[in-house]
């Protein structure tokens, strides 16, 4: 297995930020010491950036900093580095999963306390979830208590579900059944039509025909327009239903309905962190064809999945 090694000095006149600066930078990277003076990280192509960012702002405080790859480590084991590195997010996640625990206890009594305190547990369970995600970032070799800790998230968000929601019925529909049919939906679509497409082209025909018009044609699918066979039901935005129509419910897609959910419906059910990036990227797309806005949102809507799914983490252990 391949490392990258990093090391560095500064000045003994210098001022207490720059190290505060570079340790705070090391332990955002995800680094291990295994050994004084020595940081260590996978060589992966985003460590290696890391790193060569954070030798860069030595060299800036007039310090010096080593950079190197290392193949194999002179009486150290690759199995002993991966334990050092689990070890460091297992307390991280041990951490995080003690304030989950807390939450959880109190999550049935905030369900049917009203929507002040579903809205104060769900901001909370927000910034539980964004440290997970910040956590597994730097998970570069599948910590056991990560599965731990994301199911007691899950648990804590289906608790804080709505009976309104629960309660909304939506038909089931068969995949298979839409694979040949051409799809068609209102024209300057934006967060909840380019998620639906995404979901089109994603989970059921990748070459389906969307087409953008303010009535459908014949034969045509219709969804997030009037009398349109996916639309919205109750508090729900067309991309939960149509979720929930075909019976997509893993993390990913879980997470994209939250997002979509409170971009569309400004309804305060959802505080996910990722929510505002998503609207101003958004927002840019305000002069491209609809064409352009599904093509870009497609790409965008592919990237957040692989986020929140885990997908992202995968790939990159699969470059090891």
């Amino acid at each position: 297995m391949s490392w990258i090694v990093f090391s560095y000095s500064l000045p003994a006149a210098a001022r207490s930020s720059p190290r505060v600066a570079v340790w705070r930078r090391l332990r955002a990277a995800g680094a291990i010491a295994p050994k004084g003076g020595v940081y260590v990280l996978p060589a992966r192509d985003e460590c290696v950036e890391a790193f060569q960012w954070l030798a860069q702002e030595v060299e800036h405080a007039h310090g010096e900093a080593l950079l190197m790859r290392v193949e194999q480590f002179e009486g150290l084991a690759d199995a002993q580095l991966v334990a050092l590195f689990q070890a460091a997010r297992k307390k991280e996640y041990e951490e995080l999963d003690t304030r989950a625990a807390r939450l959880e206890r109190t999550a049935t009594a905030a369900r049917g306390g009203g929507p002040r305190a579903r809205s104060r547990a769900r901001t909370v369970l927000a910034r539980l979830q964004g440290r997970h995600a910040e956590i597994v970032r730097l998970d570069f070799f599948g910590s056991p208590e990560r599965a731990r800790v994301a199911a007691r998230l899950a648990r804590i968000e289906q608790a804080l579900e709505s009976h309104q929601a629960a309660g909304v019925p939506v038909a089931s529909a068969a995949i298979a059944a839409y694979r040949g049919k051409r799809w068609v939906t209102r024209p300057h679509p934006h967060v909840d039509r380019l998620a639906c497409a995404w979901l089109i082209r994603r989970f059921i025909n990748p070459k389906a025909v969307i087409r953008y018009a303010p009535t459908p044609g014949p034969g045509e699918v219709a969804f997030d327009m009037p009398r349109a066979a996916f639309g919205h039901r109750g508090n729900l935005c067309t991309f939960e239903v149509m979720a929930r129509a075909f019976g997509l419910d893993d993390a990913g897609v879980r997470g994209i309905a939250q997002i979509v959910h409170e971009i569309d419906l400004l309804d305060g059910r959802y505080a996910r962190p990722e929510t505002a990036g998503i609207e101003a990227v958004l927002r840019g797309w305000a002069t491209l064809s609809d064409a352009d806005r599904e093509a870009h949102g497609v790409v965008l809507f592919e990237g957040l999945y692989a986020a929140l799914s885990g997908g992202a983490s995968r790939a990159a252990r699969k470059r090891r």
